[in-house]
């Protein structure tokens, strides 16, 4: 299924997502961060040793709110799931490709693990003036 073409711009675009994931004892826990999509996915990189993606390995239920960069009033929540994980040169390359397009530059911090991206599916979407 096709990801919401509004949702798709956003998230293809240099704006910023906040990622909610749920903690082992049910709070929530949300990070800025930088966003991306395909055709079917709302995609997001991090590290294996982070808890972000320890919360989604227990349970894969997150909330991806993408934030146009000139109106923080625009934006598109989506409700879904991690459906995938991708790990090794293929989320390595991403990430270099989402800091080429947020800083203008490959990833320059140190990978204190392994980087991954989280292919999150959207269930439920509300936008607010896109």
């Amino acid at each position: 299924m096709a990801i919401d073409p509004a949702l798709k711009a956003l998230a293809t675009e240099k704006n910023f997502a906040a990622l909610t994931t749920l903690l082992p004892d049910g709070q929530p826990q949300t990070h800025m961060m930088w966003v991306d999509a395909d055709d079917e996915h709302l995609l997001v990189n991090t590290e294996v040793h982070r808890q972000k993606f320890k919360n989604v390995e227990r349970d894969p239920r997150v909330t991806v709110t993408v934030f146009d960069r000139d109106n923080a009033y625009q934006y598109a929540e989506a409700r879904g799931r991690v459906v995938d994980a991708v790990r090794g040169e293929e989320a390595r390359a991403h990430i270099d490709r989402c800091a080429q397009k947020y800083t203008g530059a490959d990833y320059a911090n140190p990978i204190q693990s392994e980087r991954v991206i989280l292919k999150i599916v959207p269930e439920k979407i509300h936008r607010m003036g896109v």
